[in-house]
């Protein structure tokens, strides 16, 4: 029996390029997941996995459908095999069922896993660019302008409490004491 798995990463993606790829594939029972592939436990897979028996074949759209770290593939991989499972990618083509199936399923993990890794270091160096041009590193950018916080500074000095130059700007006070954090400490 083919029994296909699809799995979009959040819960406004649609499953349906998935479902009718599976369904077109001759999976006779569908199983799905909204949930990141970086997660552990998915309802859907969990049950895919409980359902399938020896003989069948887990049908994906795609390798990275199933999960982004290639331990966790390859894990998956040994306990479909134990059970005397396959599994098949419809965009990857392959099919464990064969010896250069299963020889390119390991290769297309590594690379799943990889590309994941490359995003992450992308990520993590475009934060501290930002960082270095004077950015919050991706953070929320601040509601408080220039301007606003010259402001400020002007009305302090003139004597204003922290709570009432807050008030007049418009922002909260944890707003303004993360631009101000000395001023805590002055009376209110």
């Amino acid at each position: 029996m083919l029994i296909g798995y699809a799995r979009v990463s959040t819960a406004d993606q649609d499953l349906a390029l998935q479902t009718d790829a599976l369904t077109k594939a001759g999976c006779e029972k569908l199983f799905t997941d909204k949930a990141s592939g970086a997660k552990a436990t998915r309802p859907g897979l969990a049950e895919a996995l409980e359902f399938v028996r020896a003989g069948d074949t887990l049908v994906i759209w795609k390798l990275d459908r199933l999960g982004r770290s290639i331990q966790g593939l390859i894990e998956l991989a040994a306990v479909l095999s134990a059970r005397k499972v396959d599994f098949r990618s419809l965009t990857d083509g392959f099919d464990t069922s064969t010896s250069s199936g299963r020889l390119l399923f390991h290769i297309l993990a590594s690379v799943a896993e990889m590309e994941r890794e490359l995003i992450k270091e992308r990520t993590i160096a475009g934060l501290a660019a930002a960082r270095a041009k004077g950015g919050n590193g991706g953070g929320r950018k601040s509601v408080m302008s220039p301007d606003m916080l010259d402001t400020a500074r002007k009305l302090l000095a003139a004597g204003d409490s922290p709570a009432k130059v807050a008030k007049l700007l418009q922002v909260g006070r944890s707003t303004f004491y993360r631009h101000f954090p000395a001023s805590k400490r002055e009376p209110d």
